[in-house]
């Protein structure tokens, strides 16, 4: 099936800083990402959208270079450096951030400690002064246990620490997963503020209304494949692309 793709606009016209090309990951001898290509640009949120199995949080780990999934054939390029040819640990350095649904949080180690922990030194931007005034819930709650706080507060958690590494990159597998709906509205809060500092943005969501609310592009995978590769807005107003590929 041949993707769905928008014109070209003004904004896509700058520079790539992200893109993936023919990109392919498996788990042992199954394929779940079938050559898919795509680009962002620097300081753009992308959703990337699908149903369960699409091959989302796949996409997700092979950016980050996670064990598995495992790249088998394709490039990925952040900021003209080959991650394909990266450890976990070397793109982590370089300034890739993942994000994951269990949140990894520290257990034992109070709020404070855990971004301490994940700051680099000296940190470049995102000292722990301006994360608090990001997320000042997390302030109020510096030095409570982490894994105490509740599922909304962890997932700030989960985020500041990524951004206390002065990210290139932010990916983020199912931020909303498991919140209430008040909560997913400061997350949506916090992440959009993150998108006015300029920081590029890959967010995997099963809320894909809540995700293409934030997003400038979308994309949707279908069977591990590029369906649709275009404005977040479109799959807003497009009724059809909704129901077949999002069911909603």
């Amino acid at each position: 099936m041949n993707a769905i793709e928008s014109p070209v606009t003004e904004t896509e016209s700058r520079s790539v800083y992200f893109s993936c090309k023919d990109m392919q990951s498996y788990y042992g001898e199954s394929f779940i990402v079938h050559g898919i290509s795509f680009d962002v640009q620097e300081g753009e949120v992308l959703a990337l959208l699908g149903r369960n199995g699409a091959g989302k949080t796949s996409t997700l780990r092979s950016i980050a270079r996670m064990d598995e999934p495992q790249v088998t054939v394709g490039e990925i390029w952040l900021d003209n450096q080959p991650l394909h040819n990266m450890k976990s640990y070397e793109a982590a350095q370089l300034g890739v951030a993942l994000v994951q649904e269990d949140r990894c949080i520290i257990a034992g180690m109070t709020v404070e400690e855990n971004l301490i922990l994940a700051q680099i030194a000296p940190p470049k931007g995102w000292t722990i002064k301006r994360i608090y005034e990001h997320f000042p819930r997390l302030a109020e709650r510096r030095l409570q246990e982490a894994t105490t706080l509740s599922g909304g507060e962890q997932q700030m958690l989960a985020v500041a620490r990524a951004l206390a590494r002065d990210i290139k990159l932010l990916l983020l597998d199912e931020p909303y997963e498991g919140l209430a709906p008040v909560i997913v509205k400061e997350i949506e809060r916090i992440i959009d503020g993150i998108k006015k500092q300029g920081i590029t943005t890959i967010i995997v969501e099963q809320n894909a209304v809540a995700a293409l609310r934030l997003a400038d592009r979308a994309i949707i995978l279908d069977m591990g494949q590029i369906v649709f590769n275009g404005l977040a807005q479109e799959v807003l107003d497009n009724e059809e692309l909704r129901h077949e590929y999002l069911a909603i």
